[in-house]
């Protein structure tokens, strides 16, 4: 008999208001979001609360697509001027870093698991399949840390590290496909195939990314639409075909979706605010969903037998396998600081994207696939714990992070500016100080190119002119040019940003 669908969606519904409390907690205490959100799932799992939960099918299809939407959200969000400088790095540690990382840690781990009873009769392809679902940086955790804690960084690292785990994540891909198939046919892997196979997988994944990302934004213009609202579905819809019409042309759809996302989001579209802040939205539910339901899918009881091969396995991964891939890949760029590359090899971040393929072995029910589950998923949570709680002060340790240019955010007005024009926007409570010398707002010595284009007075809205008189407690939208143009109006009236 199964759940009465009543059921089903109180169930969800408190294990959503949990983890958005677990989310607010962590921008509060420097925790993850996606760690509490796993935890979450954990407790409400088999061996806490109860709730059984063992649908790999679902869980895999659900991990597809919301990696899916994840890629395509992040690319929207990457802007061509900041990853421009930085394109060559960040493809090389897509690239050629996923294959070292992948290797060097197979080998290790092959090594480590031989040495324990539980994974004596592991060989080396299958250590080389566990390490490859853990090679890519995880584009999930990396967007949603980076972003969450508005971390400015020199140097153009944060868009770095975004461009490599947005792209990285179609190579592990491949590999893990690949192996999980030699290992299915027990065969002997022919390398040159696989290597060939891999690369014309990336080409095709990367063309149709861009003509697909190009089409739909000449539709999204062409196409008119009565109904507004229906705008940022038009993208979802286009976001889905990319990824789906990719996999029929033989491609990467993983990376197809992140090229189109890429496209989509630096070109002109009508209703472009509206689609990304739904987006941006819709990512974050899906990584709830998803990070629950992988929490859902683990027995916290099984993890305590790789407590120690899963310790070791992620201290080498942390300070051997991952620095040294990354210090190889970037040794060309001999202008970059020894510091920079050192955070990059910090910023290796485990998350939901192993944890997926994870799932994709299990359901491809290859030989140790739970023991492969259960090492990744361990290795994820000490990821998450040690990397994603320190990002920010081991950037800080090795001064490469920026001021933040903090503004009030807008509470009181629910008012959006279209991205394309370069401006800054802001509100400012009036204060009794302001108002000492005259409280007329002519007189508030407002910068040149600044205007006040609305008042909140309680719970009332006007639009302003010059011979507006002014109260405290009043609220005023500020627009203004730029950055520079902002901080001259905090300076002028005294206010806190």
């Amino acid at each position: 008999m199964g759940i009465q669908i009543e059921v089903l969606l109180f169930v969800l519904s408190i294990l959503f208001f949990l983890s958005i409390l677990a989310g607010k907690a962590s921008s509060r205490f420097g925790v993850p979001a996606l760690l509490l959100f796993l935890l979450v799932g954990m407790l409400a799992g088999s061996d806490g609360v109860g709730i059984q939960f063992e649908n790999i099918g679902v869980a895999q299809s659900l991990g597809t697509v919301a990696l899916c939407i994840i890629l395509f959200s992040g690319g929207m969000d990457t802007k061509f001027e900041e990853i421009r400088p930085v394109v060559f790095q960040g493809v090389i540690l897509a690239t050629l870093g996923v294959l070292l990382t992948a290797l060097f840690t197979g080998v290790l781990i092959w090594w480590i698991l031989g040495m324990t009873q539980l994974g004596s009769s592991i060989g080396l392809i299958t250590a080389l399949l566990l390490a490859s679902t853990m090679s890519s940086t995880d584009s999930a955790s990396v967007f949603s840390i980076l972003r969450s804690r508005n971390l400015n960084l020199k140097n153009n690292l944060r868009p770095m590290l975004e461009l490599e785990s947005g792209s990285n994540d179609p190579m592990a891909y491949v590999f893990v496909i690949t192996l999980i198939e030699i290992i299915k046919l027990n065969s002997t892997p022919n390398f040159l195939s696989a290597i060939g196979l891999l690369a014309l997988q990336l080409v095709i994944g990367a063309l149709a990314g861009y003509v697909l990302g190009k089409l739909s934004v000449r539709i999204i213009n062409k196409i008119k639409i009565g109904n507004d609202s229906l705008y940022p579905i038009l993208v979802f819809t286009f976001c889905i075909f990319i990824f789906s019409a990719t996999y029929f042309m033989k491609g990467n759809g993983f990376l197809a979706v992140y090229v189109g996302g890429l496209i989509i989001g630096n070109s002109k579209f009508i209703h472009k605010r509206s689609s990304m802040r739904f987006f941006d939205g819709f990512a974050w539910l899906f990584q709830l969903m998803m990070f629950l339901t992988l929490g859902l899918l683990v027995r916290p009881s099984e993890l305590i037998p790789v407590i120690i091969p899963g310790l070791i396995i992620s201290v080498l991964m942390i300070f051997i396998t991952r620095p040294l891939s990354v210090f190889l890949c970037l040794l060309p760029f001999r202008k970059m600081p020894v510091r920079d590359k050192t955070f990059v090899s910090w910023v290796g971040l485990r998350g939901a994207v192993p944890i997926i393929f994870a799932i994709f072995i299990l359901a491809a029910d290859v030989p140790h696939a739970r023991l492969i589950f259960n090492v990744v998923f361990f290795c994820t949570l000490v990821s998450l714990i040690v990397q994603g709680t320190s990002i920010a002060i081991v950037a800080k340790w090795l001064k490469l992070a920026e001021e933040s240019e903090e503004t009030s955010k807008l509470e009181n007005f629910d008012i959006d500016i279209s991205c394309e024009i370069k401006s800054e926007t802001t509100e400012i409570e009036i204060t009794e100080a302001m108002l000492q010398n005259s409280d007329l707002l002519m007189n508030l010595g407002l910068p040149e190119n600044t205007l006040a284009i609305l008042v909140k007075r309680k719970e009332s809205y006007f639009v302003p002119s010059g011979g507006t008189v002014l109260k405290p407690n009043d609220k005023l939208l500020i627009i203004t040019d730029n950055q520079d143009e902002l901080r001259e109006v905090y300076k002028v009236l005294g206010a806190k940003a």
